[in-house]
């Protein structure tokens, strides 16, 4: 989001089709009117980390700086692929953030020769069983979006291996 119209239009757009929860990045300056736009429609806000690539919240922590004195409807999308390429344990955290977050992409990556690239839940980098015992420790009560983008042609086997594997997890831990 560039412009306060793009904002606008956002929450425009979710209270047409009846959703409470945008996922975005906008552009710092904007942060004051998104605050104004979550008071007004009484929506949650969640900024969405997007590693090295993304100079404006690569991070949870920088998302997190950004927004820590305004309204707590405004919060964090947790991308647990981007934190785990940034050497970041993504368990350790949502236990430091997780009051914030609001929406939370899970994937897993796998790192071969200094190249992050994702892969099937349970087959990579992340330890699904510490994340899901941080979930419970900060009573998450937000959605974990499964992101499968090994294999885009046809996702559908990917993602089926890793909701299997994140239910299993969940069951178990």
């Amino acid at each position: 989001m560039k412009t306060e119209k793009e904002v606008d239009e956002a929450f425009d757009y979710a209270k047409r089709v009846g959703v409470r929860l945008i996922v975005g990045v906008p552009e710092h300056e904007l942060l004051p009117h998104v605050a104004k736009k979550v008071k007004e429609y009484d929506f949650h806000y969640a900024i969405h980390n997007h590693g090295l690539e993304d100079k404006r919240y690569p991070t949870v922590e920088s998302i997190y700086e950004r927004i820590k004195d305004l309204d707590t409807r405004i919060g964090i999308c947790h991308d647990i692929g981007y934190s785990v390429q940034m050497g970041f344990d993504p368990a350790a955290v949502t236990l430091k953030y997780g009051h914030r977050v609001y929406e939370m992409h899970v994937k897993d990556m796998t790192n071969s020769s200094g190249k992050w690239t994702d892969c099937e839940i349970g087959r990579g980098a992340i330890d699904f069983a510490s994340l899901v015992k941080a979930l419970r420790k900060t009573k998450y009560s937000g959605m974990c979006s499964i992101e499968n983008e090994k294999d885009n042609l046809d996702p559908l086997p990917g993602i089926a291996e890793s909701v299997g594997y994140f239910k299993a997890v969940v069951k178990l831990t």
